[in-house]
């Protein structure tokens, strides 16, 4: 290779690729993609099987659309648009909502987390906080819970674990590709639970929030939305550290029914009265304490077996 082309690969400008996964947001779209385009190579659109005017719009404003025959769910309207940049040669990747609840003049700001790179960052996370962010009460108290169990699976806290507004390198976009399998709006919880097993750095950039006087932040109400992000992840969790969030409660039960049935034979060597509802309650809490505790141990040993039988 000469100095030329090495000079020239060196000065290679970075790609960046805007992703807008929509779903009936046609009342929106177009004024997101026209922001957006300022900051990117390329924006695209994909609409996950809308039934509005969203794809004709997205395209009339300047965007590569990639359209769903029927309504996949986010998570995989996220994995079409991974695949295209990939496919494509993109080195960066920002997802933004197309509901018009980001600002995309923020873009700049949090893909500047990835490029500064002072701490081997690899995703960004938009972090919705402050006297900016509109965000209603009744949503803040559903989005601290869910903050807590994404952190849980992530392995440390995590600051806004369902914002759409994030930026991934190319590394990211590779690795999480192959993970995500959620098809829902689980995927932001996903990202950084996979993440983190993985290996990825995350951090996070402060972001303004927009709620009042828009016509729809989401095509679920927040208590269907939350539920369903909630009961995912709570498996995802299980999956990922079986021992710790099945084994130990199934250890913690052994040990409430070891105390009970110490305590019912106690008082039957005193009175010589026996309890048969303390002794079944006894023999719940052993038998579903010793089938957790099973489980556990089986869902943690096996991935290592399978992984040794495959080399």
């Amino acid at each position: 290779m000469t100095k030329e082309n090495l000079s020239e690969k060196k000065t290679k400008k970075k790609r960046v690729l805007v992703l807008i996964p929509c779903y009936n947001e046609g009342f929106t779209v177009g004024s997101v993609v026209l922001a957006a385009k300022k900051y990117a190579d390329e924006v695209l659109v994909v609409d996950d099987g809308s039934m509005d005017k969203t794809p004709e719009i997205a395209r009339m404003a300047g965007a590569k659309v990639i359209s769903h025959e029927t309504n996949r769910g986010k998570s995989l309207a996220i994995k079409t648009g991974f695949s295209y940049a990939l496919d494509n040669d993109f080195d960066y990747v920002i997802t933004i909502d197309g509901d018009g609840q980001h600002n995309p003049d923020e873009i700049p700001a949090v893909l500047g987390t990835l490029l500064n790179n002072e701490n081997n960052i690899d995703i960004s996370i938009g972090h919705r906080h402050g006297r900016d962010t509109e965000m209603p009460k009744y949503r803040r108290v559903g989005k601290r819970l869910l903050d807590y169990i994404t952190s849980y699976g992530a392995g440390g806290y995590v600051t806004d674990s369902q914002c759409g507004f994030r930026a991934f390198n190319k590394r990211a976009v590779k690795t999480l590709l192959l993970r995500l399998k959620g098809k829902a709006f689980s995927v932001e919880s996903e990202e950084l639970i996979e993440a983190h097993g993985l290996g990825l750095g995350m951090g996070h950039t402060h972001i303004a929030c927009k709620y009042n006087n828009l016509k729809n932040t989401s095509t679920k109400d927040p208590v269907t939305h939350g539920f369903s992000v909630l009961k995912y992840v709570v498996w995802l969790i299980a999956e990922k550290r079986p021992l710790l969030f099945i084994g130990a409660p199934g250890f913690v039960f052994v040990i409430v029914g070891l105390y009970f049935g110490i305590r019912t034979l106690q008082y039957y060597n005193q009175t010589q009265i026996f309890l048969i509802h303390y002794a079944i309650m006894v023999s719940i809490f052993l038998i579903i304490g010793a089938l957790a505790m099973f489980i556990g141990l089986t869902l943690n040993v096996l991935p290592r077996i399978l992984k040794r039988a495959k080399e």
